[in-house]
């Protein structure tokens, strides 16, 4: 099959209106066109797509597919920084843990990780997150003062979300069961499935991805005393947010009120079990 040709804004707009979407103001809707890619914007065309392609079910109209996008910018914003609050959080309490019980520079032992563990890999990955940072400060001070040697607890702030789950993933059984312990109360295999579920999402959020109506690679593990059946969708991955985030008390007060803001001002736009839902992630 030939790739598909370019097309202009006008043209865009009749391929729209093909769709069977309905287009109040041709002139404003181009203006939305311009701002955002017309793939990106075709994402959100799913829910409402018969058979799940073509054309769209009667009365589907531009504006309520341009605020659905609206939805998912301001939903992916406010994931986003929840996602950035665990992450912070969790590079903190991993490489205290590692430091204080193999040494500042114990990361660099192949003997202090599980038999699953690739050392040479991860010691490659260490010298490229070294490398693509070398003009910075920190890296420059400890190549001049320390002969390039780096305590955990600075190396580790150079590691991308999929690289600490990794190294969680790759430490010997008992370390991953007391971190999972000690820092959320669960279960060594639950944390790896957060921690994977996290990556994900941190990585659609950062890439202004589309996460309304997404079906995510990872599926969340429960812990036994919640009675949940997980999927693929976004509702289970803001679940593992709760279990994550550091202060409970900040999820119920701040996070649960403006994510159910947003629910509120959208409701009549978007598909949800808004009460059921809501309450199990309160």
């Amino acid at each position: 099959m030939l790739i598909k040709k370019p097309k202009t804004y006008d043209q865009q707009i009749a391929i729209l209106k093909n769709k069977n979407i309905a287009i109040i103001d041709d002139v404003s809707a181009k203006t939305f066109l311009k701002q955002v890619n017309y793939y990106r914007f075709s994402g959100y065309f799913l829910p409402f797509q018969i058979n799940g392609h073509g054309s769209l079910f009667p009365n589907i109209t531009f504006e309520r597919l341009q605020a659905i996008y609206e939805f998912d910018e301001q939903l992916r914003n406010l994931i986003a920084g929840v996602v950035d609050e665990i992450e912070v959080y969790f590079r903190s309490q991993l490489a205290y843990y590692h430091a204080h019980k193999y040494g500042e520079e114990g990361y660099m032992d192949a003997c202090n990780y599980n038999n699953k563990h690739d050392h040479i890999a991860f010691t490659k990955r260490i010298n490229s997150c070294i490398k693509e940072n070398a003009r910075t400060t920190v890296v420059q001070h400890h190549m001049k003062k320390y002969n390039g040697h780096f305590p955990i607890w600075v190396i580790i702030e150079f590691f991308s979300m999929g690289m600490l789950s990794y190294l969680y993933a790759d430490l010997k059984s008992p370390d991953q069961k007391q971190i999972a312990r000690e820092l959320y109360h669960t279960s060594s295999v639950c944390l790896k499935s957060w921690l994977r579920c996290l990556t994900d999402l941190r990585n659609r959020c950062a890439h202004y991805s589309r996460i309304y109506y997404w079906s995510f690679p990872a599926l969340p593990r429960m812990p036994k005393n919640v009675l949940f059946k997980t999927n693929r969708k976004l509702f289970s991955q803001i679940l593992t947010l709760k279990f994550l985030y550091p202060d409970k008390n900040e999820w119920e007060s701040r996070i649960m009120t403006e994510l159910r803001a947003l629910m509120e001002e959208y409701l009549s736009l978007i598909h949800i079990s808004e009460p059921t839902r809501l309450r199990c992630i309160s």
